[in-house]
């Protein structure tokens, strides 16, 4: 069966996203320390018991990791004793330095190379559950559409996701594949989809979950000949 349709997931799928993530979480402790000097050195614990006392109350936060982050920001400055309005304003703000810098991703060298050549032969999409804006980074031209566990309410292994890509696309499961890094996420949420899954597996792991995935790759620039060979 040829493919059509080509998915992506996006965090150590197109970027190592642990240094992001850390630079980011750096960058927000840093403009607290300024901007909301009455939170002090607030313990991660701290914030962890925010956010499991949050996801508690709303199990469906889990989806939602922007709002979420905000709502934990909040509270921990409420608590700190900043009035609403001001633990409001402050943890938007705080909010907006966190996702500016986590923005700053480096990209896979083979990134930009391999997408411009699939994107002249394929439809292209993206499925994530985090909250990177390919529009932000300098993407979008590549992908017709991106599908975010935010804005859709859930999140991979979910079949929703993939199956509002098919209808997107308006392209069959059977023509369709997924590219991620996550064995349960992407790639038996895909396969539970009806889509073929592929893993980027760029440090030789071993496969270790029950269904295996229909290929694996070690480098993005891997799928153009790989697919073809699917045609």
């Amino acid at each position: 069966m040829s493919i059509e349709l080509i998915t992506f997931d996006l965090d150590d799928t197109l970027w190592d996203v642990s240094p992001v993530m850390q630079d980011a979480e750096a960058a927000l402790r840093n403009w607290l320390a300024l901007h909301a000097p009455r939170l002090g050195g607030v313990p991660v614990d701290h914030l962890w018991s925010i956010r499991a006392r949050l996801l508690a109350a709303e199990p469906m936060l889990k989806h939602r990791l922007s709002e979420l982050r905000r709502r934990i920001l909040y509270h921990a400055l409420e608590e700190a004793g900043y009035p609403h309005d001001e633990a409001q304003a402050l943890a938007e703000c705080g909010f907006q330095v966190f996702l500016a810098a986590r923005h700053q991703v480096e990209l896979f060298a083979e990134v930009h190379p391999t997408l411009e050549i699939l994107a002249a032969r394929y439809t292209l999409g993206v499925i994530t559950n985090g909250n990177a804006d390919v529009r932000r980074l300098g993407l979008a031209d590549y992908f017709q559409f991106a599908l975010c566990a935010e804005e859709l309410g859930v999140g991979k292994p979910d079949p929703k996701p993939f199956q509002e890509a098919l209808r997107r696309s308006g392209i069959a499961a059977r023509h369709a594949v997924h590219i991620g890094d996550h064995p349960s996420d992407d790639i038996a949420g895909a396969q539970a989809a009806g889509l073929r899954a592929i893993w980027f597996n760029p440090l030789g792991n071993p496969w270790e979950a029950a269904e295996t995935p229909d290929a694996q790759i070690s480098s993005l620039a891997e799928l153009p000949a790989l697919l073809q060979g699917w045609r």
